[in-house]
């Protein structure tokens, strides 16, 4: 497993993002893990998360397209991070894009934050962790609408590796063959698991046998 991998999976738990226990989730999953992104609150850890991405992108999707684009609300500091660390890291420049929930008819108006996208863009999306798709849904209509544009992949945080609803893919997985495009993670949680598995990480072991043994019983259930 790369370094920044492993790097990041401690960066969760160091954030308070990755943690294990007895948790539901949105649609009702008793689960023994849960990711909330929402514990990216400082501007250190911006900066390291979008320096993450920004290693994933470049191993998943090269550097040769022109706009990161961040689907509302979450993804619009994701996309700003990113954009930097990929041209602090890289030397490359690409734009980033956001969209606005309702459009803005004054000053810089319009539904889009940030770059405007044209005809012939290239455009990663950028968002935190797997969900069921739906905001992907919202976001290609007005990718679409900008003009003929290129859609090269999706890039999230984290993959849960599970199933959704009413089929035995995973998310991910759905909207690769929905969409054609690329979809890729900075981390599975198969590497996570990997990463931690009796392993002595700051005094501590993460995931002993019988927290291994409740993830392993989750994904025999909702295992994508």
């Amino acid at each position: 497993m790369e370094a920044y991998k492993q790097e990041f999976i401690e960066f969760m738990i160091d954030s308070n993002v990755l943690k294990f226990g007895d948790f539901v989730t949105k649609s009702g999953r008793e689960t023994p893990f849960f990711v909330n992104t929402g514990f990216y609150r400082t501007g250190t850890q911006l900066r390291r998360l979008g320096e993450y991405y920004a290693a994933a992108i470049k191993d998943n999707f090269g550097l040769d397209f022109d706009v990161l684009f961040g689907p509302a609300y979450k993804g619009i500091p994701l996309s700003v991070a990113a954009s930097m660390a990929v041209s602090s890291l890289y030397g490359k420049d690409v734009n980033y894009c956001s969209n606005r929930k309702e459009i803005k008819d004054h000053g810089d108006k319009g539904i889009l934050l940030g770059s405007p996208i044209k005809d012939g863009d290239r455009v990663v999306i950028i968002e935190d962790v797997t969900t069921a798709g739906t905001s992907i849904e919202e976001t290609m209509p007005i990718l679409k609408a900008q003009g003929d544009i290129e859609v090269q992949g999706l890039i999230v945080s984290v993959d849960r590796m599970e199933k959704g609803k009413d089929t035995d893919k995973s998310a991910l997985t759905m909207m690769q063959e929905k969409y054609g495009f690329k979809t890729a993670s900075i981390v599975t949680m198969a590497e996570v698991v990997e990463h931690l598995y009796n392993k002595e990480y700051k005094g501590r072991i993460v995931i002993d046998d019988d927290l291994k043994s409740k993830i392993d019983s989750y994904y025999e259930k909702y295992g994508a």
